[in-house]
Parts: structure tokens; C-alpha cells; sequence
């Protein structure tokens, strides 16, 4: 996100480090001549550091190969000068790994894969200066390409009940910030004069501090209603691609591990919702995995899951003809209206390289009743009119 005033980014970085902490440059790695089944400080402590690349990423050797990790956390009294002792402590990690164990004080804790690769894990319920946690990786690389940790970093958080931490108040002051940059410029310096009221003479004194924090805010409160007449809403979505750099067989069991674990975070987290984009794979599902198939199907008659999928698959827009393309919507909607009881009204294509001319026109003929007559045999029939320009691939209009 980038802010205008130089300022107003350097207060927004210098609370953030109050109470995040990067540790993707201390982890240990196991050599390669290591075979043990779990590492821990006897001997990991010893294993040198993992080298980062350019993104900051710890890469290694793509198909299916293991990577051990290792770092001892020791709480320090303050971060920054921002006393930490209280506050909970979790780690935030991202991965590109086709399996993903995550052992906290010698005890696995977490289990992830190429798709569910980003966890916020607690650590610590309440840190005590001093005392120590071990975490240990052991990722294994996807079969079609290199692995990665891309992201590691310790979130110090306070409870519900004790005031918002420095980095929660500096995302949300980024986001009044660009609100207000692009709706009313002028009232930027506003911000920047609140910000400049942080008691930061009081750092060592979190009460202090924090409270200082608390008036910032409360002294920006009036835009809340402004800021409120506009809402985000965020939906979950997992891509997976048919036909890519791996076998088909690995398409099924990539999406019946995300299906299984999106349905396992919606009875975490009830307001999760989630969309999907290729009936395609949902056929599959439907015959071989059918305990899931229902699974999801109550979840979209409760409204937590959106079969957004216009066409069979997403597929290629630039080389298919029309036709081709006609028929990817005729398909993908006959399955939705008999399967989920209506057409989707969206063509979810976000990883196409181009689109045809034609898709428009194509994408509305798509558009059909919701709830269109069964014919004697008991199917539906879909009309689809074929209204395509002559001349390009040989349809011509009815």
C-alpha cells in the first residue's frame, strides 16, 4: 500500500514492529545427510541457517522432496521498547508445499498442503519473558515444482478485553489513510496531525502508550460512519487447474483435499464462505467422493457456498471457437440448475490469458430461467441461441 506522505508511512512501519517480529531468516536447516523423523534443539540448534533467495524465500528441490526447519523462540521483556509480557504470541506462516506438519514443543500441531498453506498459530496464550518455544517444519515439495516457506513472523496480540495492539491500530489507520487519499485528499493532514499526538516518550509504559493510541482513534471516530457507507466483502476461492503441471490424477486428490478442508474451516468458522468455479470437478466429486459431494451441497443451500461456475470448466478463451465456448456455458449451467437447483449468473475466469471477442454475447445467451420446464424424458431442456458473427468459425447467426 503506498501512502503520500513519508511521514505517515514511517509511524504506520514503527508501530507495526512494536509487536511484529520477522523470524524468516532464523531457521535452521536440516542437511541434507540428515534422516531423523523430528529435530529438536540437541541437535537442530547446530544445523546451520537456511539462506533466503531474492523474494525472501527458503526454497529447495522440487518433486516430492523433504525439508526439516527449526528455530527456538526465547520471549524478550519488549520489542522495539514495547513491553511484550501478557500479550499472546503466534506464528504466522505461508508455504508452497504439498504437505505441511507443524510440531510446537515437540507435539505436531498443525497439518497443511499446497492449498491450505497459511496458518496464524498460537503459540503462547500469555508470554513470560525468558521462557522458550520450539517449532519445527517438515514440508514436503510439491511434484511439480520447488517448495518454499514465503513467510514467518511472530504476532504479538492482546486479549479481547486489554486494548488493540500497536499493528492492529496501524492497519487500521492504513486504511482510513488510503480511503482518504482517494475520496479526500484534504483531510490527510488531519491523520498525520492525530498520529503526531502518539505518546511515544512513554513507550516503556504500555498503559501509557496504549492509551495514547486509544485517543488517536477516538479522535477519528467521525469518519467511522463515512468510512461505513462502504462494505468489503471477502469470499473464499481456491483455483485449481485441471490441466496444468501435474497429473490428472493429482487434480482429484488436490481438489477433494481443499473441498474436505474448506468444509473443515466453515465448522471453525461459521461466516467463512467460499466459491467455486468448474463443474467439471464437481461431477467427479459428486461419483467418487459422494459424502463430500453432499457436504458441500448443504453448504450451498445454506448459502455458504457459491457455485459461481458459467462454464464446465475455466477454460481457454483464446483458441476454442465459439461453439466450443457455447457449449462450456451449456454444459456448466445444465449442471448447476440440476445439481444446486439454479444457473450460476457468473463466469468465474480470473486466470485466463486473453478472452474472445465473442465471450460477451456468448456469456449472456448463457442466461437462462431458473427454473425452465422438464421435457417428457425428465431433463431440462436449455436453449441456447447461436448469434455469432459469421465468417470467424463458421457459425452464423439463426
Amino acid at each position: 500500500m503506498a501512502l503520500s506522505s513519508a511521514s505517515l508511512q514511517a509511524t504506520l512501519t514503527r508501530l507495526r514492529q512494536l509487536n511484529r517480529l520477522e523470524v524468516q531468516s532464523g531457521w535452521h536447516r536440516a542437511p541434507e545427510s540428515w534422516h531423523g523423523s523430528s529435530p529438536w534443539a540437541e541437535e537442530a540448534a547446530n544445523w546451520p541457517r537456511s539462506p533466503l533467495n531474492q523474494r525472501h524465500h527458503i526454497t529447495w528441490e522440487g518433486g516430492g522432496k523433504s525439508l526439516w526447519l527449526y528455530q527456538c523462540f526465547t520471549w524478550p521483556e519488549s520489542l522495539q521498547g514495547y513491553p511484550l509480557e501478557g500479550l499472546s504470541a503466534r506464528l504466522a506462516l505461508r508455504w508452497w508445499a504439498d504437505q505441511a506438519d507443524l510440531y510446537c514443543n515437540r507435539v505436531r500441531v498443525h497439518q497443511g498442503d499446497l492449498f491450505d498453506c497459511w496458518t496464524r498459530l498460537l503459540i503462547s496464550d500469555r508470554i513470560k519473558p525468558g521462557e522458550t518455544v520450539e517449532i519445527a517444519l517438515h514440508l514436503i515439495s510439491p511434484g511439480h515444482d520447488q517448495g518454499a516457506l514465503v513467510k514467518s513472523q511472530i504476532q504479538f496480540e492482546a486479549t479481547e478485553t486489554d486494548p488493540p495492539e500497536p499493528a492492529f491500530v496501524a492497519d487500521e489507520l492504513a486504511v482510513l489513510a488510503t480511503y482518504l487519499q482517494t475520496f479526500q485528499p484534504d483531510q490527510t493532514p488531519r491523520l498525520e496531525q492525530a498520529l503526531a499526538t502518539i505518546a511515544w516518550e512513554h513507550l516503556g509504559d504500555r498503559p501509557s502508550f496504549d492509551q495514547s493510541l486509544a485517543q488517536v482513534r477516538q479522535s477519528l471516530q467521525d469518519f467511522s460512519p463515512w468510512l461505513k457507507q462502504r462494505t468489503i466483502h471477502c469470499l473464499g476461492h481456491a483455483h485449481l487447474d485441471l490441466a496444468w503441471l501435474w497429473p490428472v490424477a493429482e487434480t482429484w486428490t488436490v481438489a477433494v483435499k481443499t473441498f474436505e478442508s474448506v468444509l473443515a474451516l466453515q465448522q471453525e468458522f461459521p461466516e467463512l464462505t467460499f466459491s467455486h468455479s468448474s463443474p467439471a470437478l464437481l461431477a467427479w466429486l459428486e461419483e467418487h467422493q459422494p459424502e463430500v459431494f453432499k457436504a458441500l451441497q448443504q453448504q450451498v443451500q445454506a448459502g455458504r457456498w457459491a457455485i459461481d461456475a458459467g462454464l464446465w470448466v475455466e477454460p481457454d478463451l483464446n483458441l476454442p471457437g465459439g461453439e466450443a465456448l457455447a457449449r462450456q456455458v451449456l454444459y456448466g449451467q445444465r449442471y448447476c440448475l440440476e445439481k444446486f437447483g439454479a444457473p450460476s449468473a457468473i463466469a468465474w475466469l480470473p486466470d485466463s490469458f486473453g478472452f474472445s471477442w465473442q465471450l460477451p454475447q456468448i456469456l449472456h445467451q448463457g442466461e437462462f430461467a431458473s427454473s425452465p420446464p422438464r421435457n417428457s424424458a425428465g431433463t431440462i431442456p436449455i436453449p441456447f441461441p447461436t448469434t455469432c458473427l459469421p465468417g470467424r468459425d463458421g457459425m452464423a447467426p439463426p
